[in-house]
């Protein structure tokens, strides 16, 4: 997901999200342990959203502060 969508949502949103996207990150890593993945930059591309996704919702966070 690019920025600008990330910061339409609402803040429940992007927590779902991003425990979503932690569970896939998780699951990749695993069936990469037990058997290479054919696009192992899949892992990198879940990482930098996960990233992303903080960034926004810490953003969001210390407006409403």
């Amino acid at each position: 997901m690019k920025t600008p969508e990330l910061r339409e949502l609402s803040v429940k949103d992007l927590k779902e999200r991003l425990d979503a996207e932690k569970a896939n990150l998780v699951r990749m890593k695993v069936n990469h342990a037990v058997s290479p993945l054919e696009d192992t930059s899949k892992i990198g591309k879940a990482r930098k959203n996960i990233a992303r996704m903080l960034t926004v919702l810490n953003q969001k966070e210390n407006e409403s502060k």
